[in-house]
């Protein structure tokens, strides 16, 4: 433990910048901070407790959120991680963060941000990055969700289907080798995933479609932080293959769009 706390490792966006406190989790504070700490609350209120609780912001332009113990996956993602088991486990906790924001209002004056938010927008505030760094699991079932910062108004579909390219993985091959286990059978495990959450018929002929919407968002937040300069994302990108590799994921997910369909409704 150091002066500034235990630091916590995971993600792209806070990276080195984020302490745990003893009981506290201290981060850099998002724009809509006051915002999202009321909703949140709200979220507790209805019954949804399974995210950090707020404690306030500092002077200097940080947040202090409750620490909530378990472990959580970093790649290359771990088999444990990546059972059946626990990809049923997020479906089923990201309805219980759908069925709770159903019942809060969105506060409409908030600087949602926008740059994995749905484009279709919505009344649910959805998470947007639920990512295996940003789930908490304890005995190999996910039992939290952190990390709200992407967090913005949307359909539940679009939530759907953002954790889905994550989990999964929604990736071709080559691309899914260099962070999941080997031979991971993605159609199955995107029903499981839907099975886990309850998705009604309908959304499931929809999802598919939603998914890859969501990878051309995904590729235009990597492109804006490349045309920004951001060190990170460019050192992703030239790692991970580069713009190839996203034409080769969008390619694969077309090519398998009949696939997926199948599975989710057989």
């Amino acid at each position: 433990m150091t002066a500034e706390g235990e630091a916590l490792a995971g993600g792209m966006a806070n990276a080195g910048a984020v302490f745990r406190r003893g009981e506290w989790v201290e981060r850099p504070a998002p724009r809509n901070a006051r915002a999202l700490h009321a909703h949140l609350l709200a979220l507790r209120e209805h019954g949804f407790d399974a995210a950090p609780a707020p404690v306030g912001l500092t002077a200097d332009g940080r947040e202090r959120l409750t620490f909530i113990p378990g472990d959580v996956a970093l790649p290359p993602f771990p088999d444990w991680a990546m059972t059946s088991s626990a990809l049923a486990s997020v479906g089923s906790l990201l309805r219980r963060l759908h069925d709770a924001g159903a019942a809060v209002a969105v506060d409409t004056h908030a600087e949602w941000p926008r740059d994995l938010a749905d484009p279709q927008g919505g009344t649910t505030v959805c998470h947007n990055d639920v990512c295996p760094e940003n789930v908490v699991f304890r005995d190999g079932r996910a039992v939290a969700l952190i990390d709200f910062d992407l967090a913005a108004p949307g359909r539940p579909l679009w939530d759907i289907a953002m954790t889905a390219r994550y989990w999964v993985p929604l990736l071709d091959p080559e691309s899914a080798a260099a962070t999941h286990p080997h031979g991971l059978p993605t159609a199955a495990r995107l029903r499981t995933l839907a099975d886990g959450y309850g998705l009604p018929p309908g959304d499931r002929t929809e999802l598919p479609h939603v998914i890859e919407q969501a990878t051309e968002v995904c590729r235009a937040f990597v492109a804006r932080r490349v045309a920004d300069g951001d060190p990170l994302y460019l050192q992703a990108l030239a790692e991970r293959g580069g713009w190839e590799r996203w034409d080769r994921v969008q390619a694969w997910l077309v090519d398998h769009r009949e696939t997926f369909t199948a599975a989710l409704l057989d």
